[in-house]
């Protein structure tokens, strides 16, 4: 099967996942929970989910607890949604990147001044 089809397909469990978890009543599941990368296996069988929470760690965990609790349901929504032959097993995976990029990039406007403030310089 060609790896295009697979990007795809990615492409469109990403996005009916999204909205799938946006319609999920659960109060374990966070509101800030968004969805970082799916990855599909070659045969489809098996997608991992990596999810992350910009309200920590520990939450994300927590939504996870919540989206496998309520995976029938959304394998259910999106077989609906997707025209295909067999719906992959859901793998939901707690990810901190969301939190790891904006502590990345906290840190870098500590070492770099404001762009503003080099114009000022630049002029005097």
């Amino acid at each position: 099967m060609p790896s295009f089809n697979i990007s795809r397909t990615e492409e469109d469990l990403f996005r009916e996942l999204t909205a799938v978890i946006r319609e999920l009543k659960d109060p374990r599941i966070d509101p800030l929970l968004s969805i970082v990368r799916v990855e599909l296996s070659r045969d489809m069988s098996n997608c991992k989910i990596y999810v992350s929470s910009l309200s920590g760690q520990g939450k994300a965990e927590q939504s996870v607890k919540g989206l496998k609790s309520a995976e029938g349901y959304i394998k259910r929504e999106v077989f609906h949604r997707i025209k295909m032959r067999k719906v992959p097993a859901l793998h939901f995976i707690a990810d901190d990147s969301i939190a790891h990029s904006a502590k990345i990039n906290e840190m870098l406007h500590h070492v770099q001044p404001p762009v503003e403030d080099l114009s000022e310089e630049e002029e005097q």
